[in-house]
C-alpha cells in the first residue's frame, strides 16, 4: 500500500512542545518574586499528581523545570533606600503630560498591564538611578519623563 493511504496518527499533526525560554542574564528578583516562584512549583507539583492525560502532565513537568530553574538561580535584590529608582520601587512619573504609576520587578513578575515592568524593559533602564525631579529622555525626546515619586515596595 502507498503511504499516502496510510493513516497517520493524532500524534504526528501535533506541534512540538519546546522547553520555556529563560530569559538572558541574571535572574534578579524581588522578595514578593521569590514567594511567587515558590507558590508557583508548590502548584505545579499539586497539579502533577492529580494529572491523568499524558499531555498535561508533561507541559506541566516543563514548567515544574522552568520554574524550579528560576528558583535555583534567583537572586533577591536587598530593599533599595527609596531615594532613587531601583528594582522594588514603586515609581510616579510623569510622561506625555499624563501621570503614571509603575513597580520594578523581575522578569518573572512582570505584567505591564497591572504596572509591574522589569528591570529590563526599556522604559525601566530609561528611569534606573533616577531621583524626584529629574527629568529624562526617552524614545529619542529629551524630556520625555518626569520622576515624580519612588516608594519601596
Amino acid at each position: 500500500m502507498s503511504v499516502a493511504f496510510r493513516r497517520e496518527s493524532d500524534e504526528e499533526h501535533l506541534e512540538p512542545k519546546f522547553e520555556l525560554p529563560i530569559p538572558a542574564g541574571p535572574n534578579l528578583i524581588t522578595r514578593r518574586g521569590l514567594v511567587l516562584i515558590i507558590e508557583r512549583i508548590a502548584d505545579l507539583k499539586a497539579r502533577l499528581e492529580h494529572s491523568q492525560d499524558e499531555r498535561v502532565h508533561a507541559e506541566l513537568q516543563r514548567d515544574l523545570r522552568y520554574w524550579s530553574t528560576r528558583q535555583i538561580t534567583a537572586e533577591v535584590v536587598p530593599l533599595p533606600a527609596g531615594d532613587r529608582v531601583e528594582m522594588s520601587t514603586r515609581v510616579t512619573i510623569l510622561m506625555k503630560g499624563l501621570p503614571r504609576t509603575i513597580q520594578i520587578v523581575g522578569d518573572d513578575e512582570a505584567d505591564p498591564a497591572a504596572g509591574l515592568i522589569s528591570f529590563n524593559a526599556p522604559l525601566s533602564r530609561a528611569i534606573a538611578g533616577a531621583e524626584p525631579g529629574d527629568v529624562l529622555p526617552f524614545a529619542e525626546v529629551t524630556d520625555a519623563i518626569e520622576i515624580l515619586d519612588i516608594q519601596v515596595v
